[in-house]
């Protein structure tokens, strides 16, 4: 029970639906997107179980449906807005819509080790908001006496510095700011181990043990090659080795020395019809970001891949280590999003990552695309990585797409087609993003 002066009247979880594929896709370095959909889940129950025990009115502020996952003790709200702060103001204000008339606090579903005891104890008596800071530089809890939207708004999320910024803002706008335990997020499989070790008895725990086991006996050597993370394989084809992808069909290696390459005629091609601040997903060592900048022209790469990103910056490349479906700077204002060397398979679902390039940029934004030469081509599921000494082994989801298929998927997310060519046996296509109210919700 509440035991502090006073206590916030209503917590509000921020949360994504646990959907394989749509949750924690920086834990699918390690796991499968199953896998990191079921330690999402795990991680939210646990979260809406400290919450609910402290006894304050909960609602989940969810992007997704809500199913029989959620607990039928706790209120939902739907996201709204185009970026994480956008979301967040109107998650206070659609409380306070609500009859909420005192104290809110908000906190994420990344934290499953919080206890009941550390939500008991925040209090608002003398200040009006308190901030958790995480470890990487963000926040996993932030209340307010009142909404402000205006010391929300436009703070740069899911850097190094957010939970900083955040907290200037509020004193910036004249508010009295307190502060709650530093706490972990989950974002990286090193993230989950260490917030699994803190809370042992926690559903996430219990799950996380599950799938470290899983991940041991797949690795097991038997008869055959050992099962290793793609992730490991696609990094040792950067350094030189070679590494093949197996396809229905087709045994190919995997192009690195492309990738590491300086960007060449044809990319530079494809540059040329950029507009605006360019976002590179799946950029890789960031032959892309670099030419771009070179020029002149604004341009950010993300990629999953430490070394890749690494190597990028070498070549002075502005590249972030991290997943396309976490939170982005500049969301909904992008002026170009590239899909280059055939990473509109990324995931193995196009719809979905599709969805998310509309959600990146701006209305009227380019998206500039590569599809596979075989314009029929719809082949959605899983490669398979082999070293080439044949002795480890990685599934990846993933999917190739003619440009036949990739209109298909792309038509209902809201994109036009302005341009399609091929030269130096690469197919290129330049689409358009409509107004904001024309591309379908995920």
């Amino acid at each position: 029970m509440i035991t502090v002066g006073e206590p916030p009247e209503h917590v509000l979880v921020i949360a994504k639906e646990p959907r394989p594929g749509r949750v924690k896709t920086r834990l699918q370095t390690r796991f499968s997107p199953v896998v990191a959909a079921e330690l999402a889940h795990a991680a939210l129950t646990d979260t809406l179980e400290a919450a609910v025990s402290t006894g304050l009115a909960v609602t989940v502020v969810l992007d997704g449906e809500a199913g029989p996952w959620l607990r039928p003790d706790v209120g939902v709200l739907a996201q709204r807005g185009d970026g994480l702060d956008e979301r967040l103001a109107a998650a206070f204000d659609d409380s306070a819509a609500g009859g909420a008339r005192g104290p809110v606090l908000l906190i994420g579903m990344d934290t499953p080790q919080v206890s009941e005891a550390q939500l008991a104890a925040v209090d608002f008596t003398g200040v009006d908001a308190v901030v958790g800071l995480a470890e990487d530089g963000g926040f996993w809890a932030l209340g307010l006496r009142h909404p402000h939207p205006e010391a929300l708004l436009g703070v740069p999320m899911s850097t190094a510095t957010t939970g900083r910024e955040q907290v200037r803002r509020l004193r910036s706008a004249g508010l009295r700011v307190g502060f709650l335990p530093s706490l972990r997020d989950v974002d990286t499989p090193a993230d989950a181990e260490a917030v699994a070790a803190l809370a042992p008895a926690s559903r996430f725990a219990a799950r996380h043990r599950r799938a470290v086991a899983e991940l041991a006996a797949d690795a097991a050597p038997a008869d055959g090659p050992r099962r290793v993370p793609a992730l490991d394989l696609f990094e040792e084809a950067l350094e030189g080795a070679l590494v093949v992808a197996e396809h229905p069909g087709a045994v190919l290696p995997l192009p690195a020395r492309r990738w590491t390459d300086e960007a060449d005629v044809v990319d530079h091609l494809l540059l040329t019809r950029c507009r605006g601040t360019v976002l590179d997903l799946g950029c890789g060592p960031g032959r892309l970001v670099a030419a771009l900048t070179r020029d002149g022209v604004p341009a950010l790469g993300v990629d999953v891949s430490a070394r890749a990103v690494d190597l990028a910056r070498r070549r002075g490349a502005d590249v972030l280590h991290r997943d396309l479906h976490d939170p982005l700077p500049g969301e909904g204002r992008w002026g170009t999003v590239l899909l280059a060397d055939g990473n509109v398979g990324i995931g193995g679902s196009p719809a979905q990552l599709l969805r998310r390039c509309a959600e990146l940029l701006d209305d009227d934004g380019l998206l500039l695309v590569e599809a596979d030469p075989d314009p029929d081509l719809d082949d959605v599921g899983h490669v398979v990585l082999r070293s080439d000494d044949g002795q480890r082994w990685a599934r990846l989801p993933w999917a190739r797409l003619g440009t036949e298929a990739l209109l298909r998927y792309a038509l209902p997310c809201g994109f036009t087609p302005l341009e399609h060519w091929e030269v130096g046996g690469r197919v290129l296509l330049v689409l358009r993003r409509g107004p904001r109210t024309a591309a379908v919700a995920s």
